[in-house]
């Protein structure tokens, strides 16, 4: 009778470092993708300098276009007098994308209603600084925008 009480002890603590051991892993296993899920992995920057964003052909006077600049979106613009300006269009407010509204004359983020000038600058609403500004210049028939230097 005496060897059957000292097992006891040991069974119930195995069967409990066991059951520990089981619901442990099971709630890892739950949370683990949970966690991965809400912090995805970091995008790196990409390395692109410069980028051909239309052609000379494509964009009418007082249009714009978005296109992408290495992991973010970029906006390209013709004023009616057939300059070409080139932004981030990545809004500074809450980094929602901003479009060109030609009604207005100006970039405008649908998010909060912020506009931005063609030069970038802020006109109104929310946002805390201008947006980036980029180099264009044309290459033949290609309208190539790039980082300033």
């Amino acid at each position: 009778m005496e060897s059957d009480t000292v097992q006891n002890p040991t069974r119930r603590k195995f069967i409990l470092g066991g059951l520990i051991s089981g619901l442990a892993g099971f709630f890892i296993m739950l949370v683990y993708p949970i966690i991965r899920f809400i912090m995805p992995p970091p995008i790196p920057e990409s390395s692109q300098n410069s980028v051909n964003a239309a052609t000379i052909d494509e964009l009418q006077p007082g249009s714009g276009k978005i296109f992408p600049f290495g992991n973010k979106p970029a906006i390209l613009i013709r004023l009616p007098n057939g300059e070409y300006r080139a932004f981030s269009a990545v809004c500074t407010h809450l980094q929602c994308t901003v479009q060109y509204r030609d009604d207005f004359k100006l970039i405008w983020c649908a998010c909060h209603n912020g506009k931005f000038d063609l030069n970038g600058n802020v006109v109104s609403g929310p946002p805390p600084a201008p947006l980036e500004a980029f180099d264009v210049n044309i290459g033949g028939k290609d309208v190539v925008v790039s980082k300033k230097a």
